[in-house]
């Protein structure tokens, strides 16, 4: 246990630290390409002052993360376990490959200068097929079963052939969560920070190595990240990080096999995403009447006078709330 705490602290230092000196490297370059955020006019009016601020800045935890879990497995291939670590390897794929889609998107609209990057379809065709190619694999490879787990209960339920599309809505859904998260300062690096911490807990519960890395990169990464990014933010992630955080946790609940838990851990993702959708669907409904002042809700909330330091705390002390639901639902 001392070994595996050892490790664990090495590694989640070691991505804060090098994720802290990757972005202080990458932002003077995402200026001088004029990486900068774009804020719409239809955005709120305040919102405008952030205009400019490098964007793309979860380049930098995507390489500490890449740094860090070459360095897990170079350690498990010299100790012969390597081989465990398929379920780890497919799932932190996943992450980069929805990363790399947001990164495609961020360069064709920052530095291209390419109206608004990929369409809305373009993202989601793209989308849907990595979330389709990494649930066949774990499948193929035996790290997912179609049965799974009912939170709370101990029991377990045999989807069949369904768990494939079910699984791949939740995945799609929760890293266009994550994606909407990054809305103000901090919000989506505080949240998933949260959920990295619920990560470690299971995996000091269970002794999970796999688990301990997925944990490590989250809190690291995102705690390194807010160094820049808490209010007023130095940098935004951009659809380069949102993607891939929102993909590492979602994936991350799949290594668990804790399907239905991991969509409670991911809450605040799915409850930003619902908020947009049900603003969308009730301004047609009503012929253009609106559920929120602004969507996603987090802009509601900036519209009734929260301050964004406010808007951070409430979501992470949420977030902090259905982690531990999450932790009693996996039965960790």
């Amino acid at each position: 246990m001392r070994e595996f705490s050892l490790e664990f602290f090495l590694t989640a230092v070691g991505i804060f630290l090098i994720t802290v000196l990757a972005e202080w490297r990458l932002i003077p370059i995402l200026r001088s390409h004029k990486a900068g955020q774009r804020i719409l006019e239809i955005g709120p009016r305040w919102h405008k002052a952030k205009e400019g601020t490098p964007t793309m800045g979860g380049i930098g935890f995507i390489l500490a993360a890449l740094i860090g879990a070459t360095v897990f497995f170079a350690i498990r291939s010299a100790r012969g376990t390597a081989s465990f670590e398929i379920p780890l390897a497919l799932t932190l794929a996943f992450a980069v490959a929805n990363g790399a889609i947001g990164f495609v998107d961020d360069y064709c609209k920052l530095i291209k200068k390419q109206n608004e990057g990929l369409t809305w379809y373009q993202k989601l065709i793209l989308q849907i097929t990595v979330a389709s190619a990494y649930v066949a694999v774990m499948s193929y490879t035996g790290s997912v079963t179609t049965t799974v787990d009912l939170p709370f209960t101990g029991g377990s339920l045999a989807l069949g052939w369904f768990f494939y599309p079910f699984s791949v809505i939740v995945l799609v859904g929760v890293v266009n969560g994550g994606n909407l998260t990054d809305g103000i300062d901090g919000l989506a690096s505080s949240v998933t920070c949260v959920i990295g911490g619920l990560f470690a807990l299971i995996a000091f519960a269970w002794h999970d190595a796999s688990v301990g890395l997925i944990a490590a990169i989250l809190l690291g990464g995102t705690l390194g990240f807010l160094v820049y990014n808490f209010h007023p933010a130095k940098v935004f992630m951009g659809d380069t990080g949102s993607l891939f955080l929102g993909a590492l946790v979602i994936g991350g609940a799949f290594m668990l096999r804790a399907h239905f838990a991991g969509l409670i851990l991911s809450g605040v993702f799915i409850f930003e995403m619902l908020s947009s959708f049900l603003q969308v669907v009730w301004f047609k409904l009503t012929g253009g009447k609106r559920l929120f002042k602004m969507a996603p809700f987090h802009h509601h909330l900036e519209k009734c006078g929260w301050n964004e330091y406010a808007i951070v705390g409430f979501f992470s002390a949420l977030e902090v709330l259905l982690c531990v639901i999450a932790w009693f639902a996996i039965g960790a």
